[in-house]
């Protein structure tokens, strides 16, 4: 049967139904096409196809159904005309800038982005003479001092990581727009249920499908959002010749995971909320970050471009990076795991894990302070998860 797609399908219809076309089986799964290559009805046809003169596939490190599936449903939630799925969210990352940035190029990056982004910058892209100019996600005079007539390109997380630190998105493309530059948004934390960069006037949406895409922390990919040119051309051209390829099998799981991930960011959502509360009245707790929080210093904005707060829940703790070790090892249920986006709620020292290979200055730069602890609020209930971490914060 040929379904025809309906473009007035709410989001979460779109995330069940677009993509999969049942093949002459008529299954109504969608089937993971485990080939690395396709058989063509002619030598004209396979001469057709390498030279884009027909679509279809051609060999699996660019071309396979069930990874096309996967990325018509993810364009589809963030309304993106393209998407190129990668072998994980850092390939996504390095694709991006590779395809679309030359040696002597100049970007403007949030110093508060993932601490291996920050490496990628400063230690692999510069060596291709890529220039970088850090500045404060927050701080908007250092955004206009910044971005001038020679940026290519705008890089940031919101909400970023671990702090959930936001930027008004809206604001920044127009920014970058009047200087001829180009938005990009790691829209890991949020999803496009919570936020969708693009209709705020982002460019590019970045995504790590290991996180909140999946949802279940069983296989690592990445993704790409944007345009038919700058994705859909420069990206997965940059793809087709380098290989960072999301395998079919993952493909096939991010696909299915997408089709749970309206119901599990609302969960989300309210259970790390419960955690947040909790953790704000605690006495042994000096601060927490959670853009639910009504006290969040970008309040304003969070409520502007997110339906929702997300599940990322970090906090710092009296006593240093001592205590929040104690916390951390006290606790029986949640994994210690610097992974996030699971079912499970994840607990980690940023400090020593996610941002430990930056200098002792740049995570005074991020704050990113010894006492910081980060959680990734699970699909658990969320009594369960106070009471874990009862046991290290009621320690005297």
């Amino acid at each position: 049967m040929n379904r025809v797609e309906d473009p007035q399908w709410q989001p979460q219809t779109r995330a069940i139904r677009v993509g999969h076309h049942p093949t002459n089986e008529g299954e109504h799964g969608e089937p993971i096409f485990t080939t690395s290559s396709f058989q063509f009805e002619s030598a004209e046809q396979a001469a057709a196809r390498f030279s884009g003169a027909e679509p279809g596939n051609i060999y699996a490190r660019f071309t396979n159904p069930t990874t096309k599936v996967f990325e018509d449903r993810l364009a589809a939630l963030e309304g993106g005309e393209s998407c190129v799925a990668t072998g994980s969210g850092m390939a996504a990352i390095l694709s991006t800038f590779m395809a679309l940035c030359s040696a002597g190029d100049e970007v403007v990056v949030a110093r508060q982005v993932f601490g291996t982004t920050s490496v990628l910058f400063n230690k692999y892209l510069a060596k291709f003479g890529l220039k970088v100019k850090w500045v404060d996600l927050t701080d908007w005079s250092q955004w206009e001092a910044a971005i001038t007539d020679l940026t290519r390109w705008v890089f940031v997380e919101s909400p970023s990581n671990p702090l959930t630190e936001v930027v008004d998105i809206a604001r920044l493309a127009e920014l970058a727009h009047k200087h001829g530059a180009g938005l990009i948004v790691d829209n890991c934390f949020c999803t496009p249920i919570l936020q969708q960069p693009l209709a705020l006037g982002a460019d590019i949406v970045i995504h790590s499908a290991t996180k909140f895409l999946d949802g279940q922390g069983r296989a690592i990919g990445g993704a790409v959002v944007g345009n038919k040119k700058l994705v859909g051309e420069e990206v997965r051209g940059f793809l087709r010749t380098c290989g960072p390829t999301m395998s079919p099998f993952n493909a096939w799981i991010f696909a299915k995971g997408l089709e749970t991930l309206a119901l599990r960011m609302k969960a989300h959502c309210a259970h790390a909320s419960a955690v947040a509360d909790f953790l704000a009245a605690h006495p042994q707790v000096k601060r927490v970050y959670f853009p639910g929080l009504s006290n969040h210093p970008q309040a304003d904005i969070i409520a502007r471009q997110q339906s929702g707060p997300g599940a990322i829940v970090s906090f710092e703790v009296e006593g240093g990076q001592a205590a929040a070790w104690r916390v951390i090892n006290a606790t029986q249920m949640i994994s210690i795991t610097a992974n996030l986006g699971d079912a499970k709620t994840t607990i980690t020292h940023p400090a020593t894990t996610t941002h430990g290979r930056l200098t002792p200055e740049q995570r005074k730069e991020s704050g990113i302070h010894d006492g910081l602890v980060r959680l990734a609020i699970g699909l658990e209930d969320p009594i369960d998860i106070i009471r874990d971490l009862k046991r290290g914060l009621d320690r005297e």
